[in-house]
């Protein structure tokens, strides 16, 4: 029986400085200061924020530290931010500027050692496996890569596993076919890499109602829900949600 209370996690996709978000990984349009959005969903009841600097890996550079810094100044719940994060190194500046978690993706599966030494160097809380996984065919999820540019081919119920089995303290699960859309969360993608780990699982892309958020823990068996659009164009109320969700027996912090 899970009694651990279920999060609400608003997305900064971070591009050139600004919040942005598209469909499907492309057509981005502006959403804000990272600094000034986190800061509202701060005082609007989120219980954590993922920031995700967007083009750091596509561009080959490392994560934005100094607006990082600017965030975590101006949040008071956990900031996990990813993008560009290569190194042992990349993980200490972003923890030591005041983030609690870091997301790791394509450093990962380049080299899945560093799951291993991540974990062994910071805690295992601290590290976060981001899959971007699209479905290639029945019951079969593929890893992409760089912004979904790039499909490894690797199965992400099978990666999902290894990372955990490395020492991942949680997993970011997008779904690629989902995001941006408003379509509801991939549940069956969720649910079945929630029967081979033993660790959070946060379902990401797709949400659009608020009963798919509450569909992500039912269905999905997700600990976290994470969204973008509708929480930065205020198309749903952090704190409305919530007690849809307590209304609907799902254990949130109110």
């Amino acid at each position: 029986m899970e009694y651990f209370a279920k999060r609400i996690i608003p997305c900064l996709d971070v591009d050139n400085g600004r919040v942005v978000k598209g469909v499907n990984f492309v057509g981005l349009r502006d959403a804000g200061d990272p600094v000034e959005v986190a800061k509202r969903y701060n005082i609007e009841g989120a219980d954590e924020i993922t920031f995700l600097d967007i083009g750091a890996t596509h561009e080959g550079r490392a994560t934005i530290v100094d607006v990082v810094k600017e965030v975590a100044k101006e949040v008071f719940i956990p900031l996990t931010v990813g993008g560009g994060i290569r190194e042992l190194n990349d993980i200490y500046k972003l923890l030591n500027v005041g983030c609690d978690k870091v997301s790791i993706n394509s450093a990962a599966i380049k080299q899945p050692e560093f799951i291993n030494e991540g974990a062994k160097r910071f805690g295992s809380q601290c590290i976060v496996v981001a899959i971007d996984a699209k479905k290639v065919s029945e019951n079969k999820w593929n890893i992409f890569t760089h912004g979904g540019r790039n499909d490894t081919g690797i199965d992400a119920i099978e990666w999902a596993k290894e990372s955990y089995d490395r020492g991942a303290g949680e997993l970011l699960i997008t779904s690629m076919d989902s995001d941006g859309t408003k379509a509801g969360f991939a549940n069956d993608l969720n649910s079945h890499i929630a029967e081979v780990v033993n660790i959070p699982i946060i379902a990401s892309g797709g949400a659009g109602t608020m009963e798919h958020m509450k569909e992500a823990f039912t269905k999905g068996n997700a600990d976290a829900a994470l969204a973008a659009s509708i929480f930065h164009f205020r198309e749903i109320d952090i704190m409305d949600l919530k007690h849809y969700l307590h209304d609907n027996n799902i254990p949130v912090r109110i």
